[in-house]
């Protein structure tokens, strides 16, 4: 039988208990996986084992695939009104809503972000998107098109069927609202793995629980945690899985595309990495630049695909501006701490393999002749801490082109627009960018120009649920939020009906 994980916490933010059961949740209920097995999940605030969940494998995606394609056949997709869709979904947003502050909890216990952070921003936004989506799920249609009186002719919208979807574990509820939102709203069943590595992440589980709550039928919703050449894999190659979704690596992105391609070319949308430019000239407003900057890099301890984490500034102010923001950066750096302190700011890197991998992207950075303007060393030797770090360079530098996901901001000085544009279009990735500006003008000529999937003027990472969101280039294709997040998962059927032409 599967475990329940259970912690107390008395804390400044938080004082109660969470509980999530630790199985793999298949056709409605928590079970083992059928191997046996499980993965350790930590704590990154302090680097200790929290508690272990089930790890799936290839049978497991299987029998989650069946109970998806039950479900699809005889309790979801069309068989439901779009009505009682929004209706469930509704109530799923108000079952998390309900219970804001364990969610919460988990998520800070789990990733390391500060508890007002995951309750005011991950949690609340979670809740946003999927009441969004619930109110798309009866307005799912199709057009009826001129051609003559002796033909009606129409598509249909119709669900894929069942889906399967691979969420990351920087962001993990919100992620599987963007996921799960859209697919459940058009009519899909779900096959989800979410996080990676000693990362499952723990609200997955309690999202399973108040999924049943809510009234889903069983088999709906199906979640296979494990590890990414097993589980991962299995969802991308199965012949009965007829879309994927993905947000995480390009690396693994293009495993997922050629396993799509060897299987059943499955459709798929990919959401990717990023090294996006900010771009700021010497007419912006300094002080709302920097705290933009600033909010654009750092939140989330800089694991954000799409962080502004190339920040081009005009020479006329880039000795101010690099003054400014490097003490913005040692500000914050001061406030990193338990994620459960109302003082705390600033959070750890999510694993150990991530702060490995951000230091030794400093390492290399210095070695290339980068100048170090605040933080690039670990904080403390408890937790997996990494300094809000400020460097400049050139776009040349690897340190510069790689993406690190880290509170890593490389700083590059530029003379014209022109100059700008090329710099910051010089990338394999183009999942955002920015601009800021007083001259309204050339931020919208700067904004066109510029080779990215979201584009910020005067503000960054404002993501809106209306709004599309997906990248360029190497950033992924297919677009997540908004009305375009439908189409991804909805085929067009055309149908011509006779109504009196003769042979």
């Amino acid at each position: 039988m599967s475990s329940i994980f259970e912690q107390t916490l008395d804390t400044p933010t938080y004082k109660g208990t969470v509980s999530i059961n630790t199985g793999l949740f298949i056709d409605g209920k928590f079970v083992d996986p059928v191997k046996g097995g499980s993965v350790d999940v930590y704590n990154p605030a302090t680097g200790k084992v929290l508690t272990s969940v089930a790890a799936g494998s290839k049978e497991d995606v299987d029998i989650a695939v069946a109970a998806a394609k039950q479900a699809y056949k005889t309790s979801w997709g069309l068989k439901v009104p779009g009505t009682q869709r929004g209706r469930l979904l509704n109530k799923l947003a108000d079952l998390i809503e309900r219970d804001v502050d364990e969610f919460a909890a988990l998520e800070s216990l789990n990733t390391g972000k500060p508890f007002a952070v995951s309750k005011g921003y991950d949690i609340a936004a979670t809740v946003s998107t999927i009441r969004y989506y619930a109110g798309f799920a009866d307005k799912i249609q199709g057009k009826t098109i001129e051609t003559s009186e002796l033909k009606l002719a129409y598509t249909r919208h119709e669900p894929y069927g069942v889906v399967g979807q691979i969420v990351p574990w920087n962001y993990p509820l919100s992620m599987v609202s963007w996921k799960i939102g859209p697919a459940l709203a058009t009519g899909n069943t779900i096959v989800l793995k979410v996080g990676a590595f000693r990362t499952n992440p723990l609200t997955a589980q309690k999202l399973a629980a108040v999924i049943v709550e809510a009234g889903f039928p069983p088999g709906v919703v199906n979640i296979v945690n494990g590890y990414g050449p097993t589980v991962g894999q299995a969802i991308a190659e199965h012949p009965q899985i007829q879309k994927v979704a993905f947000t995480g690596s390009t690396a693994t992105g293009r495993r997922i595309q050629e396993a799509s391609a060897k299987s059943n070319l499955k459709a798929v949308t990919l959401e990717l990495g990023g090294r996006s430019p900010n771009i700021i000239f010497d007419d912006a407003d300094l002080e709302q630049a920097i705290k933009w900057a600033s909010m654009g890099i750092f939140p989330n301890a800089g694991q954000t695909c799409s962080a502004g984490s190339r920040i081009l500034v005009q020479e006329g102010i880039y000795d101010a501006f690099v003054e400014q923001f490097s003490a913005a950066a040692k500000t914050l750096g001061g406030a990193a701490g338990d994620p459960f302190s109302e003082s705390t700011q600033h959070g750890p890197q999510v694993s150990q393999t991530q702060m490995d991998r951000i230091l030794g992207y400093l390492d290399l950075a210095k070695k290339e002749g980068a100048t170090i303007h605040a933080g690039g060393e670990r904080h403390g030797e408890e937790g997996y801490f990494v300094q809000p770090t400020v460097f400049s360079g050139t776009n040349d530098m690897r340190s510069i082109r790689e993406e690190i996901f880290g509170p890593v901001a490389s700083l590059i000085k530029f003379k014209t627009e022109e100059e700008a544009i090329e710099i910051a279009n010089d990338t394999e990735y183009g999942l955002a960018a920015a601009v800021f500006t007083e001259n309204s003008a050339r931020a919208i000529r700067v904004a066109h120009a510029l080779e990215a999937g979201s584009l910020f003027v005067n503000n960054y990472n404002t993501v809106e649920n209306s709004m599309p969101f997906g990248g360029y280039k190497q950033s992924g294709h297919g677009r997540e939020l908004g009305e375009y997040a439908l189409q991804t998962y909805t085929q067009v059927k055309a149908v011509h009906i006779n109504l009196g032409m003769k042979l």
